[in-house]
């Protein structure tokens, strides 16, 4: 049975890969940003918005960690945003709704639904991810980026995978080797520590924009993390759980930063029924 899908899903990511890439969704200032769409066999079951993790700073929309949910029948689309080095917060999240709007308002002639997004992300990529998914129709975070602005930025569902929720807590949570990463790249998004900056600080955590009308949230993360600590995933579970929303969590037990936990047959068909079961029918 696990060939068989190992075998599913080599020839489900080959055909992805004739799929649109380098699609152009919007301009910010002097940078073009582009998303690249791995479409699956057949009709898309829903479309898996996916920002690259990198510390805000590095990275880019070629790590699809979860390309591997197209052999079980969803679109995935994995984004640019502007880089931190780039441009400071909030011009991520402008650039990531942006590339919702986008998709949606040209679904009907890239085959994709209208009604079934997901955000998902890994490391910062998920902090970005989360806070796409609790701030639908955030006045603040929307912003003007593309030219579809009439356009719903909203999604339906929130996939974490070992990102951070609360910018004002994960300093005193981290280890000696996290704070290593953590402290000069919250220098670059923010443009300064979160205690110096304490309300660019909260708008930019998750936690503090949970309520009860957001998305479901799959969350899952590796309790020997060393880099992002796992009590931020904590942090928004409690979150979800205050304002009665559908969460899951699940730990990953000795796994760290990433890795094959993550990308394995069990979790991808452990995010396909999650999705599955939440999702708008």
């Amino acid at each position: 049975m696990r060939l068989l899908f190992c075998f599913v899903m080599l020839v489900a990511v080959f055909r992805a890969e004739q799929s649109t890439r380098g699609l152009v969704f919007a301009q910010a200032g002097d940078t073009t940003l582009k998303l690249d769409l791995y479409r699956p066999d057949g009709a898309a079951a829903g479309v898996v918005v996916w920002v690259h993790g990198g510390a805000w700073r590095s990275g880019s929309r070629e790590s699809v960690d979860l390309k591997g949910l197209t052999a079980l029948g969803w679109a995935v689309a994995s984004v640019d945003y502007r880089l931190s080095t780039a441009a400071k917060f909030p011009a991520q999240i402008h650039d990531i709704k942006a590339a919702i709007r986008h998709l949606r308002a040209h679904a009907g002639e890239l085959g994709l639904p209208t009604n079934r997004f997901i955000i998902a992300g890994s490391s910062a990529g998920a902090h970005l991810a989360a806070l796409v998914g609790v701030t639908n129709g955030h006045p603040g975070l929307e912003g003007t980026v593309g030219s579809d602005l009439k356009i719903s930025s909203d999604v339906q569902a929130i996939v974490s995978l070992y990102g951070a929720s609360n910018l004002t807590t994960i300093l005193a949570q981290s280890t000696s080797h996290g704070l290593s990463v953590r402290q000069p790249a919250l220098d670059l998004l923010l443009g300064g520590q979160p205690d110096a900056v304490p309300e660019l600080a909260r708008l930019a955590s998750p936690v503090f924009h949970v309520d009860a009308g957001d998305p479901p949230l799959l969350l899952m993360h590796g309790d020997q993390d060393p880099q992002m600590p796992i009590n931020q995933s904590h942090e928004l579970t409690g979150a979800y759980e205050s304002a009665g929303r559908p969460v899951v969590f699940k730990v990953a037990h000795g796994s760290a930063h990433g890795g094959p936990a993550f990308t394995s047959e069990a979790s991808l068909r452990l995010i396909d029924a999650f999705l599955r079961e939440h999702l708008p029918r």
